[in-house]
């Protein structure tokens, strides 16, 4: 499906400038007509989407061994609405997203790190990674969906 770290970068970016779409229409919604179901559905859209745009970089990163800076830059543009379609198309101008998924060890001796051999084998198997991605994502949703929303309940 995803043939491609950028291609699994590049939708997920755009996810999540949909999902800011759907928030802040709701906001504005919420403003004019008293719809509060409005933030309701379109914030759990947005929290669930923003959540595995971190998994995304977070996979991304360590897979075309980004540095920091780039990471970081690339989580923090999810906080800002839209942020992160620039970020994309300054990470794949940078060479940052270029090439494909890391299959297969190379003479690079950080391929013989655990994690690497730990990557490389959960890349190997995809859906195996996407399940458990998406376990981790639901059980850190319901974690944040008990302590409740950024800024207390309005």
């Amino acid at each position: 499906m995803f043939r491609s770290p950028y291609r699994l970068f590049r939708t997920f970016a755009i996810l999540e400038a949909i999902s800011w779409t759907l928030l802040l229409l709701a906001l504005v919604l919420r403003a004019v007509a008293d719809l509060a179901i409005g933030v309701t559905i379109g914030g759990a859209i947005h929290g669930f989407v923003f959540l595995s745009y971190g998994a995304t970089v977070i996979l991304v990163a360590k897979n075309n061994r980004l540095r920091p800076w780039p990471t970081i830059v690339a989580l923090v543009s999810a906080v800002i609405p839209y942020a992160t379609i620039p970020t994309e198309i300054w990470l794949q101008r940078t060479g940052r997203l270029a090439g494909e998924w890391r299959l297969e060890a190379t003479d690079d001796p950080r391929d013989a790190l655990w994690h690497d051999r730990l990557l490389r084998w959960f890349l190997a198997r995809p859906w195996v990674l996407g399940a458990l991605i998406l376990v981790a994502l639901v059980v850190l949703y319901a974690v944040l969906l008990v302590i409740g929303p950024p800024g207390g309940r309005s």
